[in-house]
């Protein structure tokens, strides 16, 4: 039967090998990566390209769109990929460099610059750049957080102009 199938359908091939990577895959995507291997910013926010983007780079100024997962001890509490079938959610916009104005997560302000677009990065907020003494409802004060963030667009407009981000 096998030599049937080999016959017929030249590059089909049945092998054990083959399931083995596959499930070998599944297991390092995921897979932690050592905090040894996160660059530490001065402010100690710590971050991990999983993949670096090739469009445009996000800097201060800039709008952007980006899903992203917020995890406290392994638990997910935040993300903007609910709902909406597999590619899943609507993408969370907010102006980099504005995290004073309290619209968005200082850690993740912070986080997303530097990044190009198409780019996944991960990272590890301390306190001071997450919800800080106080905590926020689940979150307890003085929780260190993990955001997975990926960027998706980026629309370079001055601060307080709308610009309406529409997923694609």
């Amino acid at each position: 039967m096998t030599w049937f199938l080999a016959a017929a359908a030249p590059g089909l091939c049945v092998s054990d090998v083959a399931s083995a990577a596959s499930t070998s895959r599944r297991a390092n995507k995921g897979a932690k990566v050592p905090e040894s291997e996160y660059t530490t910013l001065p402010n100690g926010l710590k971050y991990y390209d999983l993949k670096v983007g090739n469009g445009a780079e996000a800097v201060k100024g800039s709008r952007v769109a980006v899903h992203y997962v917020a995890k406290w001890r392994n638990i997910t509490f935040m993300t903007s990929r609910q709902g909406l079938g597999v590619g899943g959610g609507t993408p969370y916009g907010f102006d980099v460099g504005e995290s004073e104005r309290g619209n968005v997560l200082k850690g993740l302000d912070v986080g997303v610059q530097g990044m190009r677009v198409g780019g996944q990065r991960l990272l590890i907020v301390p306190p001071e750049l997450a919800y800080g003494s106080k905590g926020v409802q689940e979150i307890p004060p003085n929780a260190t957080i993990e955001i997975d963030v990926e960027l998706l667009s980026i629309k370079q407009s001055p601060f307080g102009t709308p610009v309406k981000i529409v997923e694609g």
